[in-house]
């Protein structure tokens, strides 16, 4: 056998070091094109949900104004509608309690958006360059064997 010669050992180094550089070049484009994917979702979930509840909101203004009165005619109360409108205000204030939880819910859940597929195939890739075996099963690189 021959010892390779100086100028294969470095054309080698210098491929594996452009190789390197495009691996991450092409992973930090896969975490931007994910994090795109998932701000956009969230932005236009946003949107939707402003406008429907604008629409809702002018719809309530006027449901909860006959409510109140409703209401006061059927409790009876010769004092005036203010019972009634107490009344809604309190299951207004209970709904919004609720709704505020659950939004709170929703957010933790939701944030922050992780490129969970792009540090996945980085730490793939980090265990194949150190040399160990992968610990996570079911990607699309392939097992290595021995």
């Amino acid at each position: 056998m021959t010892d390779p010669r100086p100028s294969d050992l470095g054309d080698a180094i210098q491929e594996v070091t452009e190789k390197v550089q495009l691996l991450v070049r092409e992973e930090i484009a896969l975490a931007k094109a994910e994090m795109t994917v998932k701000v956009s979702r969230l932005l236009r979930g946003v949107v939707a949900g402003a406008v429907a509840a604008v629409f809702a909101l002018f719809g309530l203004i006027y449901l909860l104004h006959a409510a109140s009165w409703g209401i006061w005619e059927l409790l009876d109360t010769g004092s005036g509608p203010w019972l009634g409108f107490l009344i809604v205000t309190l299951i207004l204030f209970l709904l919004g309690a609720v709704g505020g939880l659950l939004a709170y819910r929703f957010i933790k859940k939701a944030l922050p958006p992780t490129p969970v597929l792009a540090i996945e195939e980085a730490q793939l890739i980090r265990e194949t360059v150190s040399g160990s075996l992968p610990q996570h099963t079911g990607t699309a690189v392939p097992e290595v064997r021995r």
